[in-house]
């Protein structure tokens, strides 16, 4: 199949690869959670929302595979650094209780994914530690046992775990796309930025297209 994305078309075959979704988690995406603790505007992130599900369900539809990725910590935070946990001054920290149970911890409510983007028997599930998918985790091993050769990702936010995790990729052999408007920052330059950094010198990061694009190259929408 062939997409048309920058800084040129994008090819892949649906059996080599996935849609890999970062961190649309409780505590990023509504009221309450991490992200506003922050100060941020959380209702940024959770307007890539409808657009996020309608992708997902034409990439279900067509049989791909699904990849979602949470930000989760162990309840004792031993894989939690004091550099990551300190970071920012917020008002609750990684690990402390909060409106959704403890912040970014595994198994609380709001390390959990967002209902409108729930995983459904079959897809798979990386709790996370770091920013990057792949940092302390078995995803690679695990697509490379799927002939996953090709990803293409969505999720929250652009600049930080969503980079990271398609930089990681690119480091490991595998050719990603950034779909636009699956993805969001709490700071929208931030995401213009990113964007522009990931397919800069003819994509030496990825791609990056509307999700439109990949729908209408799946023909199932």
């Amino acid at each position: 199949m062939r997409i048309d994305a920058q800084p040129f078309a994008y090819e892949f075959e649906i059996a080599h690869t996935a849609l890999v979704l970062i961190d649309m988690q409780r505590d990023f995406i509504e009221p309450g959670g991490f992200g506003e603790t922050l100060g941020n505007d959380v209702s940024l992130l959770e307007a890539i929302v409808p657009a996020t599900r309608r992708t997902l369900q034409a990439w279900r539809r067509a049989g791909g595979l699904v990849v979602h990725t949470r930000e989760a910590h162990r309840p004792d935070l031993a894989d939690c650094p004091p550099a990551k946990r300190n970071r920012g001054n917020p008002r609750l920290r990684i690990g402390d209780a909060g409106p959704m149970g403890r912040i970014l911890v595994a198994g609380e409510p709001g390390s959990q994914i967002i209902d409108a983007l729930a995983p459904i028997e079959g897809e798979l599930v990386i709790d996370k530690p770091g920013k990057g998918a792949f940092y302390a985790t078995a995803l690679h091993e695990t697509l490379q046992q799927r002939g996953i050769t090709h990803l293409l990702f969505g999720g929250v936010t652009t600049e930080v775990c969503v980079q990271t995790s398609m930089r990681e990729a690119n480091d490991r052999g595998y050719e990603g796309l950034l779909l636009e408007d699956c993805t969001e920052s709490y700071f929208p330059a931030f995401k213009t930025a990113a964007l522009e950094m990931i397919r800069a010198q003819g994509a030496i990061v990825g791609w990056t297209a509307p999700s439109a694009a990949l729908r209408a190259a799946l023909g199932n929408d």
